[in-house]
């Protein structure tokens, strides 16, 4: 019998990248709104992209399966 596949989570998918290297990145939290009020290099750097905390990236591998 075969091995029961095993489900990738879709919210974290849309929201992390990973990298041929295998490296994580993730986009800054909170940022995305009240634009008008935030000053331009702050507007600027709200589109950067971070690699994921070390202790996330355990948890990670349960989320992404085949990532």
């Amino acid at each position: 019998m075969a091995k029961q596949k095993l489900k990738t989570h879709k919210a974290t998918a849309k929201r992390i990248k990973i990298t041929g290297s295998g490296k994580a990145l993730r986009r800054k939290v909170a940022i995305s709104g009240r634009l008008r009020h935030k000053s331009h290099p702050a507007r600027r750097d709200s589109n950067k992209t971070f690699p994921l905390a070390k202790g996330d990236r355990r948890r990670l591998k349960r989320l992404l399966p085949y990532a």
